[in-house]
């Protein structure tokens, strides 16, 4: 706790600590990075990450709860369900309730949907290349690896 007397700043203990070495704000400015460079390549789409995200894991799972989608894309409910919507107002995924289940929702894309989608994945290695190029490449393997073990 820092203490103050009359007319002066807190006084701060020193220490060696410094934000800019601590590994939130290291990750924070390397997906800054990530993001920026996710914009520039991928800024035609107009989409975001996680809005990229969902429609590769649609792509790959074909139709899907959206429970399901929302684990697999790693999002929380709140998350899914304004992705969904606003994927579904560009005509890019559809939605049904599930004939089995009526609490169910079941999503896929759209053929619009999963022609963006192919033209998404034709591209999207470069934003990983991209962000990835300073390092060499068994750096990259390195850094991913231990990235992984962090999840």
């Amino acid at each position: 706790m820092s203490s103050t007397t009359d007319n002066t700043a807190p006084v701060v203990p020193e220490t060696d600590y410094s934000v800019e070495d601590q590994i939130g704000f290291v990750l924070r400015r390397t997906h800054q990075r990530a993001s920026a460079i996710f914009e520039t390549v991928m800024g035609d789409f107009q989409v975001t990450p996680t809005q990229f995200t969902t429609m590769i894991k649609l792509q790959d799972l074909g139709e899907v709860s959206q429970n399901r989608l929302g684990r697999m894309a790693a999002m929380d409910p709140a998350t899914t369900f304004g992705v969904i919507s606003r994927l579904k107002k560009r005509d890019l995924i559809t939605q049904r309730t599930d004939p089995n289940d009526a609490r169910r929702v079941l999503l896929r894309l759209t053929p619009e949907g999963d022609k963006c989608t192919n033209a998404m994945r034709a591209v999207a290695v470069q934003v990983t290349e991209e962000t990835l190029a300073p390092l060499t490449g068994d750096e990259r393997n390195t850094l991913m690896t231990l990235l992984a073990r962090l999840m």
